[in-house]
């Protein structure tokens, strides 16, 4: 059953396939990208990487935004932190977060704009 959202015949434009392919990223990144976005699938994580965009903040004070225990919290840092998309500084006892990569702000701010 066609609909309109498909071809009516079969003509493959080898120019195009050519120039696609051509530009076309590997494998391998495209699983970096993919496992990227499946990080950033989580509300929680969404939520922490918010709340670094808003500021610097230490572990114990994201727990308390968030409502959720410092071990919680850890545990999703850790998996961002395995991402590059946060970043940690030690002060004295200490830890302090903030964004590693701009770029997850703006996809951020972009995505949130777009939201209903």
């Amino acid at each position: 059953m066609k609909g309109e959202d498909v071809c009516d015949v079969q003509c493959i434009n080898e120019d195009s396939v050519r120039e696609v392919k051509s530009q076309m990223l590997d494998d391998e990144t495209f699983q970096l990208i993919s496992d990227n976005f499946k990080v950033l699938g989580d509300p929680t994580r969404l939520k922490i990487l918010y709340a670094l965009i808003l500021k610097e903040v230490c572990v114990c004070d994201l727990a308390a935004v968030l409502e959720m225990t410092d071990s919680a919290i850890s545990h999703q840092l850790r998996l961002l932190r395995h991402r590059n998309l946060v970043k940690f500084r030690k002060k004295g006892k200490m830890a302090y977060y903030s964004i590693a990569d701009p770029r997850v702000i703006d996809m951020i701010k972009m995505e949130a704009e777009l939201a209903p």
